[in-house]
């Protein structure tokens, strides 16, 4: 069997209990891994350790147990290999957005010449939308959405070899995410970096990923389950409902969220169990697409 490009081996988080010599273990037993290029995305209800496991992979935070091996690797510490981008963009804001592009490249490319730097940042800022005037605005001077296309640009430009993103839009508006997520996937379909993304809306994994890996409620969190979209790509976003697949995954999370993350949840189902299964929707492409089911992830 490959070794995978990123591999995630009995991940565990634990917390010292105000109430009691027992830790309090946010997840535990977490077995993953991510194949080179692939987009994968991450959904799971509020506490159950999405953002911790993401802070590891960052290098960010440590996990308790378990190891993060990535290119053969094992990751410790904060790098220029990987590159995050945040919900609340954590651009600085003394500086415009194309220097604040510039200063992360220049960081990754010291033998650049300043030219180098400025035509490789302007390119990425090209690529969301924002150039003729918008690269020389402070990020006070920019809107939610124009914020996160400079955090995305600045991201894609250090050239990471894993991209990871903390619900980069969900507190943008739902033109602007569309928007934004399409210039997501332009961008990731040009460089073919590896994407580790968590979110919380069903619609927005099933048009970005590769897989989607589905975590348990915590405590004792774990990832249950990798569901394949198998949705061939480009994906059109007027036309992906249309596709056999589309329900069936989106019914198939729903479920997942609304019942089966807490059936599944516990300390006794987290101890017993290694990697996620794996699922697959393989049935043919003339079927009609099954009825959506209604779900919010309450947050």
């Amino acid at each position: 069997m490959n070794t995978p490009f990123l591999s995630i081996e009995g991940l565990a988080k634990r917390f010292p209990s105000p109430d009691g010599p027992e830790p309090l273990t946010v997840f535990e037993n977490v077995n993953f891994g991510i194949e080179r290029g692939e987009f994968v995305c991450i959904i799971g209800h509020s506490g159950c350790g999405k953002s911790t496991i993401m802070n590891v992979l960052a290098g960010l935070d440590e996990a308790t147990d378990g190891v993060v091996i990535m290119n053969q690797r094992e990751v410790k510490g904060p790098s220029l290999d990987r590159g995050v981008v945040f919900q609340n963009y954590s651009l600085l804001p003394w500086l415009s957005a194309l220097k604040n592009v510039t200063f992360a490249v220049a960081a990754r490319h010291k033998d650049w010449s300043k030219e180098q730097v400025r035509a490789h940042s302007y390119k990425y800022l090209e690529m969301v939308g924002l150039a003729d005037g918008a690269e020389h605005r402070k990020p006070s001077q920019l809107s939610g959405g124009m914020r996160q296309r400079v955090s995305i640009a600045r991201a894609f430009a250090i050239q990471p070899e894993l991209l990871l993103l903390d619900e980069p839009f969900g507190a943008l508006d739902a033109l602007t995410r569309g928007t934004i997520q399409d210039e997501l996937l332009k961008i990731w379909r040009g460089t073919e970096q590896t994407v580790f993304m968590i979110t919380h809306d069903v619609d927005e994994a099933i048009y970005l990923a590769d897989r989607i890996l589905l975590m348990t409620n915590g405590p004792y969190a774990r990832v249950a389950e990798s569901v394949e979209v198998g949705i061939p790509r480009p994906r059109a976003r007027d036309e992906i409902v249309e596709h056999p697949h589309y329900y069936k995954v989106r019914n198939h999370l729903v479920h997942f969220l609304a019942r089966r993350s807490k059936e599944m949840a516990g300390r006794e189902h987290a101890t017993a169990s290694g990697r996620p299964e794996t699922v697959r929707f393989d049935e043919p492409d003339d079927e009609r697409p099954a009825a959506p089911t209604l779900y919010a992830v309450n947050e």
